[in-house]
């Protein structure tokens, strides 16, 4: 077979192949453009996700009709003033995007520099149709037409437009969530999906673009190391989602989608969150364009670091310290529509309780009704008054407030200065025994308790090895094991810590956990999840009768340790309500 030259619209077809793969793709390279071209305003309209009309129009620069025709050459960009890629300091740069579009669509360019006459020109598919004088305010408008319309095999690989115009409003969310001094809007099939005004900090930008509740559940992050700079917002742990498409990273200004940032966010959380959680945050990175390379793919959404491990810490530590910050802090949302089903009882008897009679109802006889009475009031609830030898504290001197009761031997109740404050006791002393084994094993080690007779726990043969391999580090624990014969585990001593705790409950999980995360973790993280699966074999259990002194102890100690809003899994300790929301169950507000 001979080697020949491909022709040029053929080329341009490969190259749209790389960059332009949706509708999205062509959108983020327009408005990467309109980003550059210095716009303080970009308007975005689409139809069918996309794929019948993308429309990009900015304020910037502007292009004379010479550099309209120079844009949709390949390789011709106005990005690169020398040769020293490594220091791009641009969104766009490889001068392939607009030929690689106008290529597999219809596009027209209108664009008019300030004190000029705007000019027009029009591309079918590769071929010049037409070009002339245009009527436009300064600055650039780009419309796209019926993308891949004359390229069916790739247009049957699109997807609904529904999913389309998803993708393209992500595209935009992200570019706008970098850039809070341009302002931006949507429209799509005629109804506006997102403006923003520009000028806002970055704090609020955020927050309007992902979920406005992250201004008030998030900590601010500003960290430095050697000359790379982490900054943004973070939201607390117990602020998650069920996918991670609300994790937003920027490197210099440019939305990237990395797995080292991925899996440092993952680390940075990992004793916080389940595992079918993630956090939502934005987080931009800047250091000298020398130290990172974005050249790496075609679309720009990859970057390679001169030095990962630094990127790495710098996010695993920014975050942990910014959270550590947040103390006892917690989402604190209650569910109104939930508390919205409790209802006074009315003139007729009806609605004596929480919500509506269901609906399988019917009416009893009286000696029926008295039964059921009898049995209702032998539910006696938890809470109790004790004496006290001192005057109980006031309210206002805690944020999480006076222990008044515990209800259903699992929820503590407080009075806050301002609220109700209900406590899972199980969650929130899980998270305090974690934090104390942190300490010691920062501090030289976890106090061992020995069994007055070793226990034998029998499991698997690979359990038995993992464990075997990690008995070094599990007794920094105080958790001393030997291997005794193929198939069993001999326990000579637990982490005094943890009290008078399940042992075999807590080695079996022990074996699972290191088979699901012994290869994939480093040792630091490896060690925060044996911490967390002890921490919880060790704290108070739910239907455990505590006393007042005892919750109020609980409380105190929340207070002043970090991340106890939430437990090792990522679920809340505590939540409010606040005086206003109880006045309006009672219909005083």
């Amino acid at each position: 077979m001979s080697i020949r030259r491909l022709p040029e619209h053929l080329v341009n077809r490969i190259a749209a192949g790389e960059v332009v793969e949706r509708p999205a793709s062509a959108l983020k390279e327009l408005v990467e453009n309109a980003i550059d071209a210095g716009s303080t305003r970009v308007a975005v309209r689409l139809i069918d996700g996309g794929t019948t009309l993308i429309e990009v129009a900015d304020d910037g620069c502007g292009m004379t009709p010479a550099e309209i025709a120079l844009a949709l050459e390949r390789h011709a960009t106005s990005k690169l003033p020398d040769d020293a890629i490594e220091l791009v300091a641009t969104l766009g740069f490889r001068g392939e995007a607009l030929p690689s579009i106008a290529s597999v669509a219809r596009v027209t360019i209108e664009s008019r520099p300030r004190g000029a006459d705007g000019w027009s020109r029009l591309v079918d598919n590769g071929q010049l149709v037409a070009e002339g004088p245009a009527a436009i305010p300064p600055g650039t408008r780009v419309t796209v037409e019926a993308l891949f319309e004359r390229v069916p095999a790739r247009r049957k690989f699109l997807r609904s437009p529904r999913a389309e115009y998803a993708a393209c409003l992500d595209v935009v969310r992200r570019l706008a969530m970098a850039r809070p001094d341009i302002a931006f809007a949507v429209e799509h099939d005629g109804r506006r999906a997102l403006s923003v005004p520009a000028g806002e900090d970055r704090p609020a930008r955020v927050a309007a673009l992902t979920d406005r509740a992250l201004a008030e559940n998030s900590v601010g992050i500003d960290h430095l190391r050697g000359p790379v700079r982490l900054g943004g917002v973070a939201g607390l742990p117990t602020f998650n989602r069920g996918v991670a498409d609300h994790q937003y990273l920027f490197v210099n200004g440019r939305p990237v989608k990395d797995r080292l940032l991925i899996g440092a966010v993952r680390g940075a959380y990992q004793d916080m969150l389940a595992r079918d959680r993630h956090p939502v945050l934005a987080l931009f990175i800047d250091l000298p364009p020398e130290e990172v390379d974005v050249n790496v793919h075609p679309a720009k959404t990859e970057v390679r670091f001169r030095d990962p491990a630094l990127v790495r810490g710098l996010i695993v530590g920014g975050l942990r310290a910014a959270l550590d910050e947040a103390g006892f802090r917690s989402v604190q949302r209650a569910d109104l529509g939930a508390l919205g089903q409790t209802r006074s009882p009315s003139p007729s008897g009806e609605g004596l309780g929480w919500g509506s009679p269901p609906a399988s109802y019917s009416p009893v006889s009286a000696g029926e009704t008295h039964r059921l009475f009898d049995a209702a009031l032998d539910y006696r609830p938890a809470g109790r008054a004790e004496p006290a030898t001192h005057a109980p504290p006031a309210a206002a001197q805690h944020p999480l407030g006076i222990a008044r009761g515990q209800v259903a031997a699992t929820y503590i109740v407080a009075e806050a200065e301002d609220g109700l404050v209900l406590v899972d006791q199980h969650a929130a002393h899980e998270r305090l025994v974690l934090e104390r084994m942190r300490r010691a094993v920062a501090d030289g080690g976890v106090a061992a308790q020995a069994l007055l007779l070793p226990e034998v726990v029998e499991l698997d043969e690979p359990g038995c090895d993992r464990l075997e391999a990690r008995q070094a580090e599990l007794a920094g624990f105080g958790l001393e094991l030997e291997r005794f014969g193929p198939r069993a585990m001999l326990v000579r001593s637990t982490p005094a810590l943890l009290g008078n705790s399940e042992v075999r409950g807590l080695v079996t999980d022990l074996a699972d956990e290191l088979a699901a995360f012994d290869e994939a973790l480093s040792l630091k993280e490896r060690l925060d999840h044996v911490a967390a699966t002890m921490a919880c074999h060790g704290s108070v259990r739910a239907g455990r009768v505590l006393s007042v002194a005892e919750m109020n102890a609980l409380l105190r100690e929340m207070e002043v340790t970090p991340h106890s809003g939430q437990c090792n899994h990522g679920r809340p300790t505590w939540v409010k309500l606040d005086l206003k929301t109880v006045e309006k169950l009672f219909g005083r507000a």
